[in-house]
């Protein structure tokens, strides 16, 4: 089977090892800078716009992934729910044939700020036409262009973008 068939065949269970991969990466590299205090809730569905929820303290990020092998981000559709977030972002990931991950592209405003809203970019279509033909407008979903997406390096770069400061978390210890 060919990588292009594997990701269209395989897309749901992709996006899943993308997310594992993903929160196991920035735990791992959150614990090597010494924070242990990151809560990751997930999503059942995405149906608010988001498929991960991460926190830190008083920081909470709703955020929305998009994968692709291309080099750079292209347009992406986004759900004006996550503009509704207190602090809602999207992270496109570039992924080889082979899911290794990077480099990373941000799209969001400063740790405990919202998402600027989306009304401005035009509305999405679904990918799928209707019994016309039709590709029929997405109410509640914005093109995003790929150029909107700020390249980062590395992971820990996105991290900072999520939680800002990165310096641990004192941690007193129980005295019993």
């Amino acid at each position: 089977m060919t990588a292009v068939a594997s990701n269209y065949l395989y897309s749901t269970l992709r996006e899943r090892i993308v997310e594992h991969v993903f929160v196991g990466d920035a735990l791992r590299e959150l614990w090597r800078l010494g924070v242990y205090d990151v809560e990751v809730l997930r999503s059942e569905f995405d149906a608010h716009g988001y498929d991960l929820v991460m926190a830190r303290g008083k920081i909470v990020r709703h955020i929305q992934f998009k994968t692709a092998t291309q080099k750079k981000p292209g347009t992406v559709s986004l759900s004006r729910a996550l503009a509704e977030k207190p602090s809602g972002c999207a992270i496109w990931i570039r992924l080889e044939s082979d899911l290794v991950m990077g480099p990373f592209f941000w799209f969001g405003a400063a740790p405990g700020e919202p998402l600027a809203a989306l009304d401005h970019y035009p509305n999405s279509r679904r990918v799928t036409p209707n019994k016309t033909g039709i590709r029929p407008i997405r109410k509640n979903h914005h093109e995003v262009p790929g150029a909107a997406f700020v390249p980062r390096s590395s992971l820990r770069e996105i991290l900072v973008d999520l939680f800002g400061d990165l310096t641990p978390t004192l941690v007193v210890e129980d005295p019993e």
